[in-house]
């Protein structure tokens, strides 16, 4: 099994608080959703991940070299989100869900929320508001999905490392809730980000975030996440994903 590192970056109290996990997905909608968070939100980088087994490369931003899984976090309110922005070799994604459930346990948070996208129907139009999904790993979890009014998938299939955190949040009796939006598999999709985020706000009342500035710039993000996921394909091949996967 692949060993993936925790690299402690900076101390953080989030008892009782919430880790957002945003891995790479279909229409990229939890990179695009975890980075805006990650803007609007006033959180400081406290941990990174690493591995040998993860692509040889490095985020850039602000003229500063970022590693590609990485931990953001703010104490007030009490969130943490977990972006990683690279495809993941099949072989680590249980070592990374193992790693993030151990970041959850030894901080104390109260549950991980991760983020994915599910795949739209090609030849249905896709609506303004594109719909949002959830999945708890315990009937904890299950409620408060129920409570905060989002509709839970009946059946299907989730792979990669939500999948991977759902299962071992059943086992080890943690609460994982992950939030699904329909998305475009063709190319990076903002507005199902934003249901994403709508949804976010709905399951934490924590937290506020103004989903307007994500609407009016969907087209720009797209375009940037694009040309990003075009050089990470010079880096590292990403495995097919057939687009009846999660159905």
């Amino acid at each position: 099994m692949a060993d993936v590192e925790i690299r402690t970056l900076k101390e953080v109290d989030m008892k009782g608080g919430t880790v957002v996990a945003a891995f790479p997905s279909i229409g990229l909608v939890s990179t695009i959703t975890a980075t805006y968070m990650i803007t609007n939100l006033k959180v400081d980088q406290v941990t990174a991940l690493e591995s040998p087994d993860f692509p040889s490369l490095s985020m850039v931003y602000a003229k500063k070299p970022k590693f590609p899984a990485r931990v953001y976090a703010s104490q007030d309110p009490k969130i943490a989100i977990f972006i990683c922005e690279m495809p993941l070799p099949m072989y680590t994604h249980r070592p990374v869900a193992y790693a993030l459930l151990k970041w959850a346990k030894d901080h104390q948070c109260r549950w991980i929320v991760p983020l994915e996208g599910l795949p739209a129907e090609p030849e249905s139009p896709m609506p303004a508001d594109p719909p949002v999904w959830g999945i708890g790993s315990t009937d904890r979890a299950r409620a408060e999905l129920d409570k905060r009014g989002i509709q839970q998938l009946e059946s299907g299939m989730i792979t990669g490392v939500t999948g991977v955190l759902l299962n071992e949040g059943r086992w080890r009796n943690a609460d994982v809730a992950a939030l699904l939006a329909e998305a475009r598999i063709d190319i990076p999709d903002a507005r199902a980000a934003a249901a994403l985020v709508h949804a976010l706000d709905l399951l934490l009342p924590e937290i506020e975030i103004d989903l307007k500035p994500l609407q009016a710039q969907a087209k720009a993000l797209e375009d940037h996440l694009t040309k990003l996921k075009q050089q990470a394909a010079a880096v590292v091949a990403p495995e097919p994903i057939p687009s009846d996967m999660y159905r």
